[in-house]
């Protein structure tokens, strides 16, 4: 079968080649690939800067954003032939540690997790893969292809998650406004997600006039193109899906009162910026705020991202996959074109 392979740590050796069938150590499902989803992280990978190979191997499977059709399944696993699934990344460290022993393996405490198409355990970038059923995650059959969209929205899920348990800290906790810095596919996603959820959606993007505008303004939320004018806006939940250091420094202390600021964009080492670390600190121990991190995601969190995806405008979602590329030109998938918001590599025939 084909895959798309690469030798972490060395830059553009991906390539398209035949490998053998996935073995049945991988799990007992069976699953034809349909589609797979492009991110930066795939990017830093084939960059050379990230990744590791399976233990004893020299190349990696790529590939974590998954769309497949299941093939074959054990007997009473909750599974059919024909089913869509969605492969779960990250699975638990041998140890285990406490959150891992808990099914909370992206809380992962001691960092010996692995992760399909990115550390230590090959992707799903193969014409067919196998995986456990407890990691795989049946879609509603209505969303197509727009399944691929489930793992970046499982991040959301969990960053929606985290922040309304951060919230219900006040009894008294009532969110109305929602602010989201960056309008690609996760802050597109935290904007449908906190639509969902009846707020005041804004979206900030340098991008004015183009797709992500519209995309915005079709979902009910208000975009801005200018940060100038949203400093009166004192959102009550602030989700950060950039990375941009510049961005990240505008975003701490600009919330309400006991306000949330949830940061899932991941920036590289040495991106310096200058911060009043005292008017910062004044800012959030006066006003009960509280900053967050957020990575990755346990079935829970796929699960509640699946039937928000269900209920979502399906000619909406679509309008967040902007390029198809068939497998054949799968480098395609990888260049950044102006106008881009999700990038799918289409497995199917």
């Amino acid at each position: 079968m084909r895959a798309i392979t690469v030798s972490p740590g060395i830059a553009n050796s991906a390539r398209l080649e035949d490998i053998p069938d996935p073995p049945e150590s991988d799990g007992p499902v069976l699953v034809r690939t349909l589609a797979l989803g492009v991110c930066g992280t795939d990017r830093e990978i084939l960059d050379g800067r990230y990744g590791s190979a399976p233990p004893g191997q020299q190349r990696l499977v790529l590939g974590h954003e998954s769309l497949g059709a299941v093939e074959a399944a054990p007997a009473g696993c909750g599974l059919a032939p024909g089913d869509l699934i969605v492969g779960i990344v990250r699975r638990p460290d041998p140890v285990p540690c406490l959150a891992c022993a808990a099914g909370e393996w992206d809380m992962c405490r001691n960092g010996r997790y692995t992760e399909r198409g990115i550390k230590e355990r090959h992707g799903y970038g193969a014409e067919r893969f196998r995986l456990e059923p407890e990691f795989a995650i049946r879609i509603d059959p209505a969303l197509g292809i727009l399944g691929v969209l489930l793992e970046p929205a499982s991040i959301l899920a969990k960053a929606w998650d985290h922040t309304e348990r951060i919230g219900h800290r006040a009894r008294a906790w009532q969110p109305k406004t929602l602010l989201v810095t960056g309008a690609g596919p996760i802050g597109l996603l935290a904007a449908l997600m906190g639509m969902q959820r009846d707020l005041d959606v804004h979206v900030l993007d340098h991008n004015k006039g183009g797709p992500k505008e519209a995309l915005v303004r079709d979902l009910g939320g208000t975009y801005h193109s200018d940060p100038a004018g949203l400093e009166r806006l004192a959102p009550d939940i602030l989700m950060e899906c950039t990375g941009a250091v510049g961005l990240i420094g505008a975003c701490l202390g600009a919330t309400a009162a006991a306000g949330i600021v949830c940061l899932t964009g991941v920036t590289e080492p040495g991106k310096v910026f200058d911060v009043d670390i005292g008017r910062l600190n004044r800012t959030m121990v006066l006003d009960n705020d509280v900053v967050f991190g957020t990575v990755n995601a346990n079935r829970r969190h796929y699960e509640t991202a699946a039937a928000e995806l269900a209920r979502a405008d399906k000619r909406w979602l679509g309008r967040l996959i902007t390029r198809t590329v068939p497998l054949e030109r799968w480098d395609e998938a990888l260049e950044h074109r102006k106008g881009d918001i999700k990038v799918v590599i289409d497995f199917r025939p």
